[in-house]
């Protein structure tokens, strides 16, 4: 009977119901702190939270950098104090430092560099003078490069099976995806590439990716099985991708299929240096220190266009197909505007036209973070805006991309036309200077031109090769080359 009353008393309706009630408070609890990380996400990532301060940012020169000014304090807002950095650049798309970017030391906002170099847009928004991290420095490397980088190439005969796709086109590449061919058809006749293994630098694995996805003995599923063949062909036939595990080895792709095409030779993808067009950090296969970003570029023949400013009528262009929910709300916030042109379908104008009459061009997210946008947006002298989370932009190492171009969170993509109104005629004019002096580093030549979109690639692989040469030990190399390199090994 007393073990009954007590049962009673504790399933009463009174006492279910208090327990009811203190258990709902954890899934609520739990909801709150939810809800409030999310917040503190969303003000970390979007101008929504931001109140800029339209503080002007006096230029003071200084007289030479052997004496700069004693102390000079400048009003910033808060956004731009741990971004103005000579030394250390950031990445623009997500504010993190690049690799090989200096010797990491933080500025201040006394710092002469700093007040020389930079504006403070009317939105909090920085705008570099200098289209470069370090120029002088990058001058000097760029010599080095020149005088002592050497690239491998395994060798492949004109009768191979699979030629055309591991030997360079006999043709001037084209199209969407021409990168990946013109870098492959330069450095082949380059000054850069040697025969002999012992004085490389970096060993280059020649297939193409482009050109296996139209080949029907492998077409797309087949790609994966071709690179893990392939990988175990030079592992057993030549030495030098054993002794560092593929460290020293790099491929080029364009084609998004380049970085699915690892899955089954992931040492490929851990260890070798991956230069491709879609570089998003956001995704495991993508190592912004050890890979690098190839600029999509649809080649174009002659000089770039130039018109004057007062030409530039529109505020900002873009035209693509709606692939993507990036797209798609940048389509469902600004199709029916007047100042910002979103087109979808066809242009009843050209294409050309509209990126010369254009201020700022817009190079949005599709199935990935690259698009050959950029590249045509420079070319016609328009002031690049990248809606692309993620984004490893190419040559970050190098340019400061924050002198030429916008980088807009998707997030932020109801607030795009006050981004764009809040920067000042005298900033654009800043921006688009430095988007005619950076866009010769986005071209392509047959005949390669210094500064041009492959020395910049190759400045990119020279940053990323190894101090220490290997020594090439091993009974599997000739001769010759094995008694010149095995009092190495001893």
């Amino acid at each position: 009977m007393y073990r009954s009353s007590i049962f009673l008393s504790l399933t009463s309706p009174t006492r279910l119901r208090e327990s009811f009630q203190r258990f709902s408070i954890i899934p609520t609890t739990l909801a709150l702190i939810t809800s409030l990380f999310i917040l503190f996400y969303i003000s970390l990532t979007s101008s929504l939270f931001h109140q800029p301060h339209h503080t002007p940012l006096l230029l003071l020169h200084a007289s030479s950098k052997s004496h700069p000014p004693a102390r000079q304090f400048i009003r910033s807002s808060p956004q731009t104090t741990s971004m103005l950095d000579s030394q250390r650049p950031q990445s623009p798309a997500l504010g993190k430092p690049p690799p090989f970017s200096g010797n990491g030391g933080v500025q201040t906002r006394n710092d002469p560099y700093l007040l020389t170099q930079n504006r403070i847009g009317s939105n909090g928004k920085t705008i570099r003078k200098e289209v470069f991290h370090d120029k002088d420095l990058f001058l000097v490397d760029y010599k080095e490069m020149n005088r002592s980088f050497k690239i491998y190439v395994y060798p492949h005969k004109k009768d191979d099976p699979f030629a055309h796709v591991l030997l360079p086109v006999d043709f001037e590449p084209g199209g969407n995806y021409a990168s990946e061919s013109y870098f492959k058809k330069v450095l082949m006749g380059s000054h850069f590439i040697t025969k002999d293994p012992s004085e490389a630098d970096l060993f280059f694995l020649p297939f193409s990716i482009a050109r296996l996805r139209h080949d029907p003995r492998v077409n797309v599923g087949g790609i994966q099985d071709f690179i893990k063949m392939y990988i175990s062909n030079i592992s057993q036939n030549y030495p030098y991708w054993n002794r560092s595990g593929g460290a020293d080895h790099f491929y080029v792709a364009c084609h998004s299929t380049g970085r699915s095409a690892m899955e089954k030779a992931l040492e490929v993808k851990l260890n070798a240096i991956q230069v491709v067009c879609s570089s998003s950090y956001f995704l495991s296969g993508y190592i912004a220190h050890k890979d690098a970003s190839l600029p999509q570029i649809w080649p174009r023949q002659g000089n770039p266009p130039n018109v004057d400013l007062a030409e530039r009528k529109k505020l900002a262009f873009f035209a693509g197909s709606v692939n993507s929910p990036v797209r798609e709300k940048l389509l469902q916030a600004w199709k029916n505007d007047f100042e910002i042109a979103v087109h979808s379908g066809r242009l009843n104008t050209s294409y050309s036209e509209e990126l010369l009459h254009s201020k700022f061009c817009l190079h949005v997210k599709g199935f990935e973070v690259n698009t050959a946008r950029i590249g045509d947006s420079l070319y016609y002298g328009c002031v690049p805006v990248v809606i692309a989370n993620h984004y490893d932009l190419p040559f970050a190492d190098i340019l400061n991309w924050k002198s030429f171009s916008l980088v807009v969170a998707t997030l932020d993509i109801p607030l795009l036309k006050k981004i764009l109104h809040g920067i000042r005629s005298d900033e654009y004019t800043i921006l688009q200077k430095n988007v005619l002096k950076v866009r010769k580093h986005f071209q392509w030549h047959l005949f390669p031109v210094d500064y041009d979109a492959f020395y910049m690639v190759m400045y990119e692989l020279w940053l990323r090769r190894s101090a220490v040469r290997i020594p090439l030990c091993g009974s599997s190399l000739h001769s010759v080359q094995q008694e010149r390199n095995m009092s190495k090994c001893t």
